[in-house]
């Protein structure tokens, strides 16, 4: 099957309400075998509504409406996909008796126009709604099969499972199985990823690899396709393994995980604690981490020095250091780390001191970044760092340097 999914209301094209039906389909289609080429989101409009149905009959044998299956005037999808299809609308009385019903649980009367609600498609099978008042209905006609669900996610999502899923399922000849794998990594660039793994990517035809770079980091999702579970699992094992055989080194996690998650998931299990110094992250470090319920399990606390004398001062940094050196440099980090973990008495101690822009530092050149790693027994880690963006990727950059060093020494202890 190759399916299209059609959402319809013009709160969406208004950007009123996020449409995450479509995520939510799309994911449980791939997990029965069935291919989504294409998203539709259309207005309450009729004529417009059946210029998608009437493109989507084209290229599509499965076609999924969500939303426009509700009581007023403007809910329009029902009555446009029976004049596509030729197919009269007919009023179901075990239908317009659950509605009835729906309402004399709450007490209240129900109105007319829910009446319209109980119209079916002819010779369609319904898909009971059991949170709110629109059935679903699906339906097979010319080889193209048809399934309107309701647009709250409240009702759609156990529609679907409970029912539009079973419904799918009769009509599938041959049982395909569907499963990614998103693989994490940091610290590489696109074009070194993609040069690493080319011939892998030349030669891809299932599973696919779909390499993506956002927001600093490189993915790497893995898509296998196969008649059993069992079957697809291990080709996706395999296919990663030989990816992580050459570009292994920038790997930190899977699927949704982050720097962050890991770092703290990492610190808890081994019960350390850590403790930060913050120049010009101005804090974001110590954010990430608490961002986590139980943080303060690990977390002891973060000394903000972005002025030199809070250096000199709280965190003890040599005078001689600071003018010699300068605050931006290897053993400024060094002092840093090493002090604020004695200071607030961590087994861990990080730090980030570097020039983040738009102007130069101590004749350094805007982002110059170093982050110092002290662990407790060990001899202080430093980065150097030459990061490019504007000052507010820098200082992003930087923090998420700083996690990745750390969960690989963690990783290595």
């Amino acid at each position: 099957m190759n399916a299209e999914l059609i959402a319809v209301g013009t709160e969406l094209l208004l950007g009123q309400i996020v449409n995450t039906n479509t995520q939510f389909l799309s994911k449980e289609l791939a997990n029965l075998g069935i291919n989504v080429y294409h998203h539709s989101v259309v207005g309450d409009n009729q004529t417009r509504l059946q210029q998608v149905i009437e493109i989507a009959q084209k290229r599509s044998n499965l076609i999924i409406f969500t939303g426009g299956l509700g009581p007023t005037k403007d809910d329009l999808t029902k009555e446009t996909v029976a004049e596509v299809l030729d197919l009269p609308l007919v009023e179901d009385e075990n239908v317009l008796l659950d509605i009835s019903d729906y309402f004399k649980k709450q007490n209240r009367m129900m109105p007319e126009n829910n009446r319209k609600q109980a119209l079916i498609l002819k010779g369609s099978t319904i898909l009971p709604n059991h949170v709110g008042t629109a059935p679903g209905i699906a339906i097979k006609k010319d080889n193209i099969v048809y399934m309107l669900l309701p647009g709250p996610p409240a009702e759609m999502k156990p529609m679907f499972i409970n029912y539009g899923r079973p419904f799918l399922l009769e009509q599938l000849k041959i049982k395909e199985y569907i499963e990614s794998k998103v693989l994490k990594f940091f610290g590489i660039g696109e074009s070194k990823l993609e040069t690493e793994i080319l011939d892998l990517i030349e030669a891809q035809t299932n599973p696919t690899i779909a390499p993506v770079i956002e927001d600093g980091e490189a993915t790497i999702r893995l898509t296998a396709k196969g008649t059993s579970l069992e079957d697809v699992r291990k080709m996706l094992e395999e296919l990663e393994r030989k990816i992580l055989d050459r570009v292994g080194q920038y790997f930190y996690g899977y699927n949704n995980t982050t720097l962050y998650k890991e770092v703290f998931e990492l610190l808890k299990k081994k019960k350390m604690s850590i403790s930060s110094a913050e120049s010009l992250t101005g804090g974001g470090f110590a954010h990430e981490l608490t961002n986590f319920a139980g943080s303060s399990s690990i977390f002891k606390g973060s000394i903000v020095c972005y002025d030199t004398e809070v250096k000199k001062d709280i965190l003890k940094v040599p005078l001689e250091v600071i003018e010699i050196e300068g605050v931006v440099s290897n053993t400024c980090a060094k002092y840093m780390a090493e002090n604020v973990r004695q200071l607030l008495k961590t087994d861990i101690g990080i730090s980030f001191t570097g020039v983040a822009g738009p102007d130069m530092q101590e004749g350094k050149s805007v982002g110059t970044v170093f982050v110092g790693i002290a662990f407790k027994g060990q001899e202080t880690k430093v980065f150097p760092l030459n990061l490019a963006g504007s000052r507010s990727t820098i200082r992003k950059k930087s923090i998420k340097h700083g996690y990745f060093h750390l969960l690989k020494i963690l990783q290595s202890m």
